[in-house]
Formats: structure tokens, sequence, C-alpha cells
């Protein structure tokens, strides 16, 4: 999945983007005027937004966005003293809000909870044939033993499993694992991927569909 983080200190910004990274695809921007930018070229799964931004506020952003019909679901950082925000930006159709200094465990648990309620998928555990996916944590486990999944795999299984018997492009695919800041990405990065994907997973359980992209059939 792919996260737009938008917040404009520096150290805390840098902190955020690390920690989301390990179930996120992160790009950072530090106002409102870039955010808008990206969101309107790139589709992201979630906005983890600030309020207090540069020239336009992270509130005024969402309004924006509310306004012209983008139902992205939106997570606002705010000030322990801003309740007033807190209240406005719940209004304003934020779909939650976490108050700094927060917990990265939290902010992760928060920002997977939203992505499982915008998808539909209300349960935080997947179980397919002899698989078992944690949609917070991305533990996978096969017959009860867990696999070692590396980042790209645990992206790309991820992606895959929340769109269980539905085709998935690769373009999709690389749009959800790979953010601005990747290097240069080999033709056939994902292939490599996938192929190590099926001997953890069973060879069977990603089908390739010649010209659309992978599935993982039910």
């Amino acid at each position: 999945m792919r996260l737009l983080l938008v917040e404009d200190d520096l150290n805390l910004g840098k902190a955020t983007a690390e920690g989301l990274k390990e179930s996120f695809a992160v790009d950072w921007v530090t106002n409102a005027e870039d955010a808008e930018e990206a969101l309107s070229t790139t589709g992201y799964d979630l906005v983890v937004l600030d309020i207090n931004l540069p020239g336009a506020s992270g509130l005024e952003l969402l309004e924006s966005e509310r306004n012209a019909k983008n139902q992205i679901p939106v997570l606002l950082l705010t000030a322990r003293d801003a309740v007033r925000h807190r209240i406005e930006g719940l209004n304003a159709g934020a779909d939650d809000y976490l108050v700094k200094p927060f917990d990265l465990d939290e902010l992760l648990a928060r920002c997977a909870a939203i992505t499982r309620r915008s998808q539909g998928q209300n349960l935080p555990r997947i179980e397919h044939r002899d698989l078992a996916y944690d949609l917070s944590s991305g533990h996978l486990s096969k017959d009860g033993e867990t696999l070692q999944l590396s980042g790209k795999e645990r992206a790309i299984f991820d992606c895959l499993i929340r769109n269980l018997d539905k085709p998935v492009s690769k373009e999709k695919i690389m749009a959800s694992v790979y953010d601005w800041g990747s290097e240069d990405i080999e033709s056939n990065t994902i292939e490599v991927h996938i192929a190590a994907l099926r001997r953890k997973i069973g060879r069977e359980t990603i089908k390739t569909i010649r010209g659309v992209g992978y599935t993982i059939p039910k």
C-alpha cells in the first residue's frame, strides 16, 4: 500500500516516514501545496496529515480534497492542546486523528485500521487455504508456521491478498511497493520477488494472468 505523509517538521517527518515504511511505500512532503500536487498525480491508500503546516494548513488541504470529492482516508496529526482543530478536522472529513507526540506503533495500528475499513475489511486477519495473514503486523504463516518474508515480498503479498481473486497489474504492484525515494528498479524486479514468494507460500498460490498481471485465486 502507498501512503502520503504531510509533515513539515524535518526530524519528525524523517523518523515517521522511516517507521511507516515497515508497512507502506511512503512519499513525504512538507507543505499542502506539494501534497495537493502529489494527490493529483499519484494513487494513495492513505494520507497522514499534520494540521499545522506552513502556508495552507492541513485542515484547508483536507477541506479542499473533500470539496473535490476525493474520499481518500485521512489521519490527522494534531497538537495536544488543539481540541478545536481535532473537532474541525473530523467534521471536515478526517477518518481519525493522533495527538503529538505519538507512539509509532499506535500510528501504524491506526493506519492499518483505517485502510482495513476503507477497503471493507473489518477483520484484522485474512485466512486463505493454508495461509493466515495479519493485516496490521504483516505476519504471515503457512500451516501455523511463520514465514520469513523480505519487506518487498511482504508488500507484494499484501497487495495481492487485499485484492483476493482479482487481477492486479504489475504497474499497480510497483506503485504500491515503491515510493519516490526508491533506487532504480530493474524491469524484472516484480517477477523476481513473485518467484521468491511462490517458493515460500506455494507456486499455485499466485497465478500469472498473461498480459494482465497476477492474482491469488480463491
